[in-house]
Order: structure tokens, then sequence, then C-alpha cells
């Protein structure tokens, strides 16, 4: 067995976590701070969550901007660094899931970029990984997470699509940690059944991308994961038949900031493989994230079995309790009771679902080789899947 890889663990992020926390808001942010809160369609203005905030920060000097989407455009965010610079924002706030709090990352750093065309922040074909603006300054922000899923509450990354070009980026700045993270779980009550599902399975996803790699001898880091895992598992059909049970959707809040926020990456390989061919996709048709996750995952695990065997046998005995039989059919039990599960809450796990088909898979192979030059690695913990490598995975999702 490998050992553990050299790591460094950085969270800033102060958690605030419980029932009826957004009220800490007034003590988390400077009276004298020019704040813009950052929201999406509205759904805060009906679940009470936008009147605690305003509430909270009746003191304050309060700009709004909404209108963020699922799979954040950067043709809404340039309005709002647009307001930003304008109206010399000093703090941000975002408020809703991690659609919002990307955005709202996107323009933490577009604000306070000096040159003409703030997309060049993110990584494109013109613009490489290597060549990359590093930012020296950037509006600090905090958040209200209402829907878990992505766990961008807790971590320095960020996914920005733009619609004119159908581009899907992604970008890490340690600039964009948020100072401080709100999660009271019943901010989620109110969540329609998909986006509690779709919420559970990326997730569950961000997990697997960590725990299902290279074998090494990172024990605390495959417990928590597992313990994330269980968790996911344990607590989804509980929180779908009763939306408003607290300790139901407490789990499960922390448990998807826990699944993204770095703890259980230490010492391990990283894969990401899945999340990238799924943000193609998503990028292509504009499907829901998780759901392209739930349509590619089985041809990922297929694929790359033997290189996972290790994990994905461990995975079957710990999270699933199969303890007899061979490695094989340990593994490939891992990888049907996961599919199973993901159906079990209401996930379709099909191309099809996502509206794809055999004819838009040059398509897709075409976006990954350009993502693949972008990044100057290949996809997977290994860095050894390419654009002929994803072309047999998609042959193994089921159609």
């Amino acid at each position: 067995m490998l050992p553990a890889k050299n790591f460094t663990f950085h969270s800033p992020t102060k958690i605030i976590f419980g029932a009826k926390t957004i009220q800490e808001l007034k003590n988390q942010i400077n009276q004298k701070a020019k704040v813009l809160m950052i929201y999406g369609s509205g759904s805060i203005k009906k679940n009470g969550v936008y009147d605690q905030v305003k509430d909270s920060l009746r003191n304050h000097n309060v700009l709004e901007f909404s209108g963020i989407t699922p799979n954040p455009r950067y043709e809404t965010a340039i309005k709002a660094v647009e307001i930003c610079k304008k109206e010399n924002i000093d703090f941000l706030l975002a408020v809703g899931g991690g659609s919002v709090i990307d955005a709202t990352k996107f323009i933490s750093i577009a604000s306070k970029y000096p040159g003409k065309d703030p997309w060049d922040i993110m990584p494109h074909k013109n613009n490489k990984s290597t060549n990359l603006f590093q930012p020296t300054e950037a509006i600090p922000i905090g958040t209200v997470l209402t829907i878990p899923a992505t766990g961008s509450e807790m971590n320095a990354g960020y996914v920005i699509t733009r619609e004119s070009t159908k581009e899907k980026l992604t970008r890490i700045d340690q600039l964009v940690f948020p100072k401080f993270s709100i999660l009271d779980p019943e901010t989620s009550y109110s969540l329609p059944k998909r986006q509690t599902i779709n919420g559970i399975v990326d997730s569950f996803v961000h997990v697997t991308e960590q725990y299902l790699t290279t074998f090494r001898n990172t024990k605390i880091s495959d417990r928590f994961a597992e313990g994330v895992i269980d968790t996911l598992i344990s607590e989804a059909p509980i929180v779908l038949k009763n939306p408003k049970d607290y300790s139901a959707r407490a789990n499960i809040m922390w448990a998807s900031t826990m699944a993204l926020n770095k703890l259980i990456a230490c010492g391990i390989d990283n894969d990401g493989a899945t999340h990238t061919i799924g943000r193609e996709i998503t990028a292509m048709n504009d499907s829901d994230h998780a759901k392209t996750l739930a349509a590619v995952i089985k041809g990922v695990f297929i694929y790359k079995k033997q290189q996972k065997m290790k994990k994905l046998v461990l995975m079957a005995e710990r999270i699933y309790g199969k303890k007899e039989g061979t490695d094989e059919e340990k593994a490939d039990f891992a990888i049907s009771e996961t599919i199973k599960f993901f159906n079990s809450i209401g996930m379709k796990t099909t191309l099809s679902s996502v509206g794809i088909k055999k004819e838009n898979f040059q398509e897709i192979l075409d976006r990954i080789e350009t993502s693949i030059k972008i990044m100057g690695f290949g996809l997977g913990e290994h860095r050894d899947i390419y654009k002929d490598d994803v072309l047999k995975i998609l042959e193994l999702c089921d159609p």
C-alpha cells in the first residue's frame, strides 16, 4: 500500500451552523462596509431567508443583485461587477446555493481585475492554465447557504458558464475562500424535491472522486469519506419523505460541505473525470449538473475498475456491507449499488435522461479535447484519460 501524499490543508472559512443562525450576519460583517447581496431568482423571498438576512443587516448599507441562475452565467455576473466598481462595494454576501456562491466568487475577483475582459480570469482555449492572471486582491465574501450540494461555501473553487460560447470553466483562487458561511438547515426545508436529489447526488460524486482513487494508507481521509457517503445514503430517504426533518437536513447539509472542503482530500489522489465529462454535457445543453454526473459515473467506474479495484472493494465492504465474494464481484457490487441508490431516490442514470445520444458523442469528445489542452494533462487520478478513453466511457454508460 502506498503512503499518503504530502498535503497542505488550509481552510480559513468560519462555519456558523444551526437553526436561526442567520441572525449572526450582523456580527460577521463590518457595519461600515458597503454590502452587495447576491442571490438567484427570488426563492429566498418566498421561504423567509431574504427577510431574515435583511433584518439582521438592517443597520448595514446593503445593495442587492438578483438573477443568478443554475450554471451561473458570465453575462449575468459581469453586470454585478459593474455595480461593484460603480458603487465601491466593500463586501459581497452570497445568499443561495453553489451557483450563487460560485458567481459571487467570480464577481469578487473580476471586480479587481485590471484587464479589459474579466473572462480572461478563466482558463479557456485562448488563455491556458499556465498563462492565467494571478490576482492579488478580491472583494471579501460571506455566504448564507440554502442549497447543500457543491461545497462552494467552504472552498476556493468556482465554475462559470459563458452562454455565448457554451463554455463552462472552473478555477480555484485562495482569495475567494468565504470569510464565513452560515449553514442553517431550516433554509433547505422548502427546496423542491429535484434540488434536494440533485444536491445529494452531486455531494456523493464529490466524495467518490476523492475516495475511489489510488489505494493509499490514508485511513483518516478514507473513514471521513465513508462517513459522508453513509450519511447521504441513510438520510436521503428520510428527507425525501419528510422535507422538514431537521436532523436529516442538518446531516445532509454538513455532509455536502464536508464532501468538498478538501478535508477528505488530504493525502489522496483526486479524480474529477466524472465532473469534467458531466460539466461539458451541461455546457452543451444546460442539463442539471447532478443529472449529468449520474449519467456518466457508471461508465467511469467500469472503465477504470481495475485501477480503482481496491477502493471499490472497500466501498462494497464498508458502505454496502458485502463481505463475501471475489474482489471483482465486490467491485461490481459497489458500482451496481451506487446506481441502485441513485435510482432509489429518483435520479435517472442514463445518457438519454440528459439528452445525449450517440450522435452527440463527437461534440463531447471535442469539448473534452479542448479542456485537456487547456489543463495540460489528462483526466482522472492518474491523468491518463484522454479523448479516446472518454469515448469508451460514454459507450459503457447506459443509453
